[in-house]
Protein backbone atom coordinates (compact mmCIF):
# COMPACT_ATOMS: atom_id res chain seq x y z
CA UNK A 1 0.00 0.00 0.00
CA UNK A 2 2.98 2.46 1.08
CA UNK A 3 4.76 1.91 -2.48
CA UNK A 4 1.26 2.83 -4.34
CA UNK A 5 0.98 6.02 -2.65
CA UNK A 6 4.70 7.06 -2.83
CA UNK A 7 4.14 5.85 -6.89
CA UNK A 8 0.84 7.82 -6.82
CA UNK A 9 2.65 11.04 -5.29
CA UNK A 10 5.84 10.84 -7.45
CA UNK A 11 3.36 10.67 -10.85
CA UNK A 12 1.02 13.66 -9.38
CA UNK A 13 4.78 15.30 -8.88
CA UNK A 14 6.10 14.52 -12.09
CA UNK A 15 2.42 15.94 -14.15
CA UNK A 16 2.37 18.85 -11.86
CA UNK A 17 6.30 19.43 -13.41
CA UNK A 18 5.38 19.29 -16.78
CA UNK A 19 2.41 21.34 -16.51
CA UNK A 20 4.72 24.28 -15.07
CA UNK A 21 7.38 23.81 -17.70
CA UNK A 22 4.60 23.77 -20.36
CA UNK A 23 5.12 26.82 -22.30
CA UNK A 24 1.85 28.64 -23.60
CA UNK A 25 1.58 28.55 -27.51
CA UNK A 26 3.10 31.23 -30.02
CA UNK A 27 1.08 33.87 -32.17
CA UNK A 28 2.10 33.10 -35.22
CA UNK A 29 0.95 36.85 -36.52
CA UNK A 30 3.40 38.10 -33.74
CA UNK A 31 5.88 35.84 -34.65
CA UNK A 32 5.78 36.97 -38.73
CA UNK A 33 7.00 40.41 -37.42
CA UNK A 34 9.74 39.06 -35.20
CA UNK A 35 10.81 37.48 -38.86
CA UNK A 36 10.69 40.49 -40.11
CA UNK A 37 12.71 42.34 -37.56
CA UNK A 38 15.00 39.68 -36.42
CA UNK A 39 15.78 37.51 -38.99
CA UNK A 40 14.69 38.60 -42.31
CA UNK A 41 18.25 40.38 -42.85
CA UNK A 42 19.91 37.20 -43.12
CA UNK A 43 17.19 34.18 -43.16
CA UNK A 44 14.64 34.22 -46.66
CA UNK A 45 11.76 32.02 -46.81
CA UNK A 46 12.14 30.27 -49.79
CA UNK A 47 15.57 29.93 -52.14
CA UNK A 48 19.31 30.80 -50.42
CA UNK A 49 20.11 33.88 -48.20
CA UNK A 50 23.63 34.32 -46.03
CA UNK A 51 21.37 31.78 -43.89
CA UNK A 52 19.23 28.48 -45.02
CA UNK A 53 15.69 29.05 -46.23
CA UNK A 54 13.35 29.20 -43.29
CA UNK A 55 10.14 28.27 -45.00
CA UNK A 56 9.81 24.08 -43.88
CA UNK A 57 12.38 24.68 -41.13
CA UNK A 58 10.15 22.76 -38.57
CA UNK A 59 10.79 18.71 -38.73
CA UNK A 60 13.50 19.42 -40.73
CA UNK A 61 17.24 17.75 -39.96
CA UNK A 62 19.79 20.59 -39.24
CA UNK A 63 22.07 21.03 -42.08
CA UNK A 64 20.49 19.43 -44.49
CA UNK A 65 19.78 22.25 -47.74
CA UNK A 66 20.94 20.69 -50.55
CA UNK A 67 23.60 23.45 -51.57
CA UNK A 68 23.47 25.69 -48.66
CA UNK A 69 27.19 25.92 -47.08
CA UNK A 70 26.65 24.64 -43.66
CA UNK A 71 29.18 24.57 -41.20
CA UNK A 72 30.94 21.37 -40.50
CA UNK A 73 29.69 21.86 -36.65
CA UNK A 74 25.86 21.89 -38.01
CA UNK A 75 25.89 19.09 -40.44
CA UNK A 76 27.15 17.23 -37.49
CA UNK A 77 25.00 18.31 -34.85
CA UNK A 78 22.65 15.32 -35.56
CA UNK A 79 20.01 17.56 -34.50
CA UNK A 80 16.09 17.64 -35.85
CA UNK A 81 14.42 21.22 -36.04
CA UNK A 82 12.11 20.64 -33.26
CA UNK A 83 9.99 23.43 -31.65
CA UNK A 84 12.13 22.53 -28.25
CA UNK A 85 15.45 22.44 -30.28
CA UNK A 86 14.53 25.81 -32.48
CA UNK A 87 14.30 26.91 -28.84
CA UNK A 88 17.09 26.23 -27.28
CA UNK A 89 18.77 27.18 -30.28
CA UNK A 90 17.43 30.70 -30.56
CA UNK A 91 17.96 30.94 -27.03
CA UNK A 92 22.19 30.57 -27.58
CA UNK A 93 22.73 28.81 -30.94
CA UNK A 94 26.81 29.09 -29.99
CA UNK A 95 25.28 26.32 -26.74
CA UNK A 96 23.63 24.06 -28.73
CA UNK A 97 26.29 23.83 -31.74
CA UNK A 98 29.28 24.94 -30.97
CA UNK A 99 31.29 25.99 -33.95
CA UNK A 100 27.73 27.49 -35.80
CA UNK A 101 27.74 30.21 -38.02
CA UNK A 102 24.74 31.30 -36.45
CA UNK A 103 25.30 34.56 -33.43
CA UNK A 104 21.95 35.95 -32.93
CA UNK A 105 19.64 35.45 -29.70
CA UNK A 106 16.24 35.88 -29.02
CA UNK A 107 16.60 36.33 -25.05
CA UNK A 108 12.82 37.10 -24.81
CA UNK A 109 10.43 33.37 -24.27
CA UNK A 110 7.74 35.21 -26.35
CA UNK A 111 9.71 36.28 -29.51
CA UNK A 112 11.18 32.44 -29.58
CA UNK A 113 7.33 30.72 -28.79
CA UNK A 114 6.04 33.32 -31.31
CA UNK A 115 8.35 33.21 -34.08
CA UNK A 116 8.21 29.42 -33.78
CA UNK A 117 4.47 29.44 -34.21
CA UNK A 118 5.31 31.33 -37.21
CA UNK A 119 7.97 28.82 -38.78
CA UNK A 120 5.47 25.71 -37.91
CA UNK A 121 2.81 27.54 -40.38
CA UNK A 122 5.41 27.80 -43.35
CA UNK A 123 5.29 24.38 -44.97
CA UNK A 124 8.53 24.42 -47.91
Amino acid sequence: MRTNRIAALAFGLASLAGAASAQPPGDAAKGANVYEDRCSGCHVLQGMGEGPPLAGVVGRKAGSVAGFPYTDAMKASGLTWTAANLDRFLTGPGKLVPGTAMQITLPADADRRNLIAYLSSLKR
